[in-house]
C-alpha cells in the first residue's frame, strides 16, 4: 500500500500536535484555539491521503495538491520549532539567573528575548488554517474520497516460470546453483532447503531462477514442480492455493487454509520436489512458517529456490551470509544490449554504433531491465545521432520528469527503470523521505552511513521518542539491504548510490529537494520553494552563484559536498549577506573551505540542529554557539587552529554528538560531562584539579564508537577511572594515551592501577590503541579472549613494560602493531597465551622500534611456528 512523503510530514506534526507537554506550551503562548483548529483541519485532510497517493502518478492536479500541502506542512513545522525553541529558551534563561545571572544573560541575544511569539505566529497560523480549508475544499473537484485502505500492486503476476527468449550470461551463476539444487547441500534440519537469488530489482532473479527452473537436468530430478509469484500481498491461502493447482493441474476449490494446507502435503508427500517463490517482499518468520508447514513430509533432497530484494527473512530462517547477485559483466551486457537494440548478439554490422552501446550499457549500470528497455527503445533506430541522443541525455529524469505530460512519455517512463520506480513505490512513506534526502548527493558520491543519520535526524525525519540513531541505522540497513544504497567498491565502511537509484532520488525529490549546480537557472523566483539543498564544492566558490537564494528562506538544508579532496575557497558575502537571511536551516555544512571565522550571526540560526565545520580554518567559535539550543551534532574535527571551545557550551543540552578529531584542543569545556545526551564526544582530555576529570564520564551513559583519552597521567586515583564506568559504554575504538615523557615523575603502579579500571566493553571493542603507558604490566584484559570483535590493535611508546599480553588469543585479531617498547628483551609463549590456535585470524603482525629486543624464546615448536607463520 504505497504511501506519499506528505503522509509521512503529517504524521509527525500530529505526533508533535498530540504532545502534553507541546499542549502546555501552546497554551503559555496563548495560540492553543490556533493550533487545535488547524489539528482538525489536517485531520480532515488526512483521511483524503490514501486516495490522494493513488491518483497522484496519474493526475497532476493531484500531484500539484499533495506538494502545496507538503509545502504547509513544512511551514506548520516551522511554527511548532519556534514554540519549543522558545519555551527551551526561557528555561534556560531561568536556570542562567538562577546560577550565575546577569554573567550568561548577556550571551543571549535580545533577538532570542525581546520578543513576544504570541503576535508573530498568531497570523501565520490564521494564513496557514486558511490554505489548509482551500486544500479541503478542493477535494470534490479533485475526486479525493476517504479510503482506509488500498489496491495492491499485482504487476508482478504475470512472471511466469516459462523460458525467456534472449538471455545472456549467467553461466557462472547458473552453475553455482545448480550444484547446490541438485546435490546434498546439508543445509536444513528440514528434508527440503532454500536456495536464495538476492539482488536489487532488475538484475535478473526471476531470469536466472527461470534457467535454473527449465534445465533438462533439474526437470528430472524434481518431481512435482511449481512456481508461484509472491509479489507484496503474502497471501498464505492464495499463495498455497496457487502451488496446488500449478501441481495437480486442477483448479479445486477449498473452504479453509487447513483443507487447503491438507491436500497439498499429500501431493508434497515422500516426493523430491522444486518449489520456485518468486519476488518475495514479506519480512514476518510466522508467515514463512505457516506457508512451509505442508512441505514438511517432502523426500530428502527438495528445494525451494526463492527470489527476493530483501535478506531481512532469509537471515530469521539462517542465511547469514548471502551473495547478492551482481550486474552482467561488460561482455554480457554489451550482449544482452546488442540482442534487444540490434536483433544479433554483437555490434559487426554495425560498428559506428559500439562506442554509443558501450557508453549506454555503462550508464545502464549493466542491470539486465535497463538494458532491455533502452535496448528496445533503439530498436528502430540505427542513425548514429539518435543513439548519441540517448547517451548524452539525462534519459531517466527527462523520461520519468516527462511522465504525466503526454501518452509517449508515460509509456517509455514505466519501461526504463520499473523495477526501480516499484521498489520504490513500495517504501514506507517514512523511507522514501529518507531516500528522497538523498538526491542532495552528486552521483559516484561516497557517504558515511553515521553522518547520513546525522543528517536524518536533524531535519526531524527520525522519531525523537525513541532512539532516533537507532532507528535511523535500522532504516539505513532497509535501504541497503533493498539496493538503493550499496557497499563503495574498494572501501566497505563507506556507500554509495547506483546512478540508476540517483536519477530516480533526483526524479522523486520534486520540488523541495535541490542538488545545485553551475548549469541550473538561479532566478529568484526559481529557488524560492526548495527546502533543502546542496551543492557541490569547487576551488572558488562566488557569491554570484548563491545572489538568487537570498529570497529562498523556506531553506533548512546548506550542504556542501564533494567528489575530490583538495582546497576549497568561500566568498565572505556568503557568510556575511546570504546565510544570516536562512533563518530556517536545520543543517548547515561549510566543511572544507578555507574559512578562518565565523560570523556572530550563527548564534542566532535557533533552528540548527547540525552544524560541520570540520577541515576549516577556524580558531574559534562565537560565545553565542550556547544559543542553538537545538544543536544535535557539531563537526569540528581537523580544524588545525581550534584550540579551545567556549565557554557557553553547557547550553547545548541537546547536542548528542561532537566530533573533535585531530583538532588540538587544549581542554574541554566546562560542564560538558553534565550533557547527557552526548553520544559521542571523540576526543577527552583528563586535565588536572580544576580541569575535566575523567570520573566526569559517569554522566555519559550514552557515550559509544570512537573515543580517545588523553592526558591519563593526570588521573589522580584509580578510583575515579573506575567511576567512568568504560565497560558499561558501547564503545567501538579506544585510544590510551598518557604523556611521552619518562622522567622519573611518573608513578607506574598507580598507572597500572588505572588501566586495570578502564577495561571496556568486550562485546563492542574494535579497535585498540595503548600509547606512552608507564606501567611495567599491561593489563590482563588488554588480550582477554573475550574482546571477541576486537580485529586491531596498537602499543606504541609503553617503554617500561617488560613482556606482551596475550594477544594470540584474540580471536579476531587481523592487525598487530608493538612499538617503541624499550624494555622488552625475550618475546615468548606469553604472546600466543600457550595456545596452539593462536592468532587464527592475523594478517598483518608489525614489531617497530625495539631497542631492547634479544629474541624469541618457545619451548615447543607448535606455538613457535604459529608465532611466526
Amino acid at each position: 500500500m504505497a504511501e506519499t512523503i506528505t503522509t509521512e510530514l503529517v504524521k509527525i506534526l500530529f505526533q508533535k500536535l498530540s504532545d502534553e507537554a507541546f499542549k502546555r506550551i501552546a497554551r503559555a503562548q496563548g495560540i492553543h484555539n490556533e493550533l487545535k483548529e488547524l489539528k482538525t483541519t489536517l485531520s480532515r485532510i488526512q483521511d483524503l491521503l490514501n486516495d490522494a497517493s493513488q491518483k497522484e502518478v496519474t493526475h497532476k492536479s493531484v500531484k500539484s495538491w499533495l506538494n502545496a500541502l507538503q509545502h504547509l506542512a513544512y511551514d506548520i513545522d516551522d511554527v511548532l520549532d519556534d514554540l519549543a525553541t522558545e519555551d527551551m529558551h526561557r528555561k534556560l534563561t531561568l536556570e542562567s539567573r538562577a546560577i550565575i545571572c546577569s554573567k550568561v544573560r548577556k550571551l543571549i541575544p535580545s533577538c532570542c528575548t525581546n520578543f513576544s511569539l504570541t503576535h508573530r505566529l498568531s497570523p501565520k497560523l490564521d494564513s496557514i488554517n486558511r490554505e489548509l480549508e482551500n486544500l479541503e475544499k478542493q477535494k470534490t473537484d479533485l475526486g479525493l474520497l476517504k479510503i482506509d485502505e488500498k489496491p495492491r500492486n499485482t504487476s508482478r503476476r504475470s512472471e511466469t516460470s516459462l523460458p525467456e527468449r534472449h538471455v545472456v550470461g549467467r553461466e557462472v551463476e547458473k552453475e553455482q546453483l545448480l550444484k547446490k539444487l541438485l546435490g546434498d547441500d546439508g543445509s536444513s534440519q528440514d528434508n527440503f532447503s532454500v536456495l536464495p537469488i538476492v539482488g536489487m530489482g532488475g538484475v535478473g532473479k526471476t531470469t536466472l531462477a527461470r534457467l535454473l527452473y527449465n534445465d533438462t537436468k533439474v526437470q528430472r530430478h524434481f518431481e512435482p514442480k511449481a512456481w508461484v509469484c509472491v509479489s507484496d500481498d503474502f497471501d498464505i491461502f492464495k499463495i498455497t492455493d496457487a502451488i496446488l493447482q500449478d501441481v495437480t493441474k486442477e483448479n479445486n476449490k477449498f473452504k479453509d487454509l487447513n483443507q487447503l494446507q491438507k491436500a497439498l502435503t499429500e501431493q508434497f508427500k515422500d516426493k523430491r520436489f522444486l518449489l520456485v517463490v518468486d519476488d518475495v517482499w514479506s519480512e514476518n518468520y510466522g508467515d514463512w512458517e505457516n506457508l512451509v508447514r505442508p512441505f514438511l513430509s517432502c523426500a530428502p533432497g527438495s528445494r525451494i529456490i526463492m527470489t527476493t530484494r530483501k535478506e531481512h527473512l532469509l537471515k530469521q530462517i539462517g542465511f547469514h551470509n548471502v551473495d547478492r547477485l551482481k550486474s552482467l559483466s561488460n561482455e554480457d551486457a554489451l550482449r544482452l544490449f546488442a540482442v534487444h537494440a540490434l536483433g544479433v548478439d554483437n555490434f559487426d554490422s554495425h560498428t559506428t554504433l559500439k562506442p554509443q552501446g558501450e557508453g549506454i550499457v555503462k550508464k545502464c549500470g549493466r542491470l539486465p531491465l535497463a538494458l532491455k528497455a533502452i535496448g528496445r527503445l533503439l530498436r528502430t533506430k540505427t542513425d548514429r545521432e539518435d543513439w548519441d541522443d540517448v547517451l548524452n541525455s539525462e534519459i531517466w529524469d527527462v523520461e520519468i520528469g516527462n511522465a504525466t505530460e503526454n501518452g509517449k512519455d508515460v509509456e517509455n517512463s514505466d519501461k526504463i527503470v520499473p523495477a526501480l520506480r516499484i521498489s520504490y513505490h513500495e517504501l514506507s512513506a517514512d523511507l522514501k523521505q529518507l531516500f528522497a534526502y538523498c538526491s542532495l548527493f552528486p552521483k559516484d558520491f561516497l557517504f558515511d552511513k553515521e553522518e547520513l543519520v546525522s543528517l536524518w535526524m536533524a531535519e526531524g525525519f527520525l522519531n525523537p521518542s525513541k532512539s532516533p540513531e537507532r532507528l535511523g541505522r535500522e532504516y539505513f540497513e532497509i535501504l541497503l539491504s533493498r539496493s538503493f544504497f550499496q557497499h563503495a567498491p574498494n572501501d566497505e565502511s563507506l556507500f554509495i548510490m547506483h546512478d540508476l537509484m540517483n536519477d530516480l532520488a533526483t526524479f522523486v525529490a520534486g520540488e523541495f529537494f535541490l542538488r545545485f549546480d553551475n548549469h541550473m537557472e538561479t532566478k529568484p523566483e526559481a529557488l524560492v520553494k526548495y527546502r533543502h539543498m546542496s551543492f557541490t564544492r569547487e576551488e572558488y566558490v562566488g557569491y554570484q552563484k548563491f545572489e538568487a537564494f537570498k529570497g529562498a528562506k523556506s531553506l533548512r538544508t546548506f550542504l556542501a559536498v564533494s567528489l575530490g579532496w583538495g582546497g576549497y575557497y568561500l566568498s565572505s558575502k556568503i557568510l556575511d549577506d546570504l546565510l544570516p537571511k536562512l533563518t530556517l536551516l536545520r543543517v548547515l555544512s561549510l566543511s572544507r573551505f578555507e574559512i578562518s571565522e565565523v560570523p556572530e550571526f550563527i548564534g542566532t540560526l535557533k533552528h540548527l540542529r547540525y552544524l560541520n565545520l570540520s577541515g576549516t580554518n577556524i580558531k574559534e567559535l562565537p560565545e553565542n554557539v550556547g544559543n542553538l539550543y537545538n544543536l544535535q551534532t557539531l563537526i569540528v574535527s581537523k580544524c588545525r587552529g581550534l584550540t579551545k571551545l567556549p565557554k557557553s557550551f553547557l547550553n547545548l543540552k541537546r547536542l548528542r554528538h561532537l566530533d573533535i578529531r585531530h583538532t588540538p584542543l587544549e581542554k574541554l569545556p566546562f560542564g560538558i560531562g553534565e550533557l547527557e545526551s552526548l553520544q559521542t564526544l571523540t576526543k577527552i582530555i583528563i586535565e588536572g584539579d580544576d580541569g575535566f576529570a575523567i570520573n566526569e564520564l559517569k554522566g555519559l551513559t550514552n557515550l559509544h564508537g570512537e573515543v580517545s583519552i588523553e592526558g591519563l597521567h593526570k588521573v589522580q586515583s584509580a578510583k575515579h577511572a573506575r567511576e567512568a564506568n568504560l565497560s558499561l559504554k558501547k564503545i567501538t575504538g579506544l585510544e590510551l594515551q598518557w604523556v611521552d615523557v619518562f622522567d622519573g615523575s611518573r608513578m607506574d603502579t598507580l598507572e597500572e592501577e588505572v588501566l586495570n579500571e578502564l577495561k571496556p566493553n568486550s562485546d563492542t571493542l574494535k579497535t585498540l590503541s595503548v600509547v606512552s603507558y608507564g606501567g611495567t604490566q599491561i593489563s590482563n584484559w588488554v588480550g582477554d579472549r573475550s574482546f571477541h570483535e576486537l580485529v586491531d590493535v596498537s602499543i606504541r611508546g609503553c617503554k617500561k613494560c617488560t613482556s606482551l599480553p596475550p594477544f594470540g588469543l584474540l580471536p579476531s585479531l587481523k592487525r598487530l602493531q608493538i612499538q617503541g617498547m624499550d624494555e622488552v628483551k625475550i618475546i615468548g609463549l606469553e604472546l600466543t597465551g600457550n595456545d596452539v590456535n593462536a592468532f587464527c585470524s592475523l594478517e598483518v603482525l608489525r614489531f617497530e622500534d625495539m631497542s631492547g629486543w634479544e629474541g624469541w624464546s618457545t619451548k615447543n615448536e607448535g606455538s613457535a611456528a604459529v608465532l611466526l607463520k
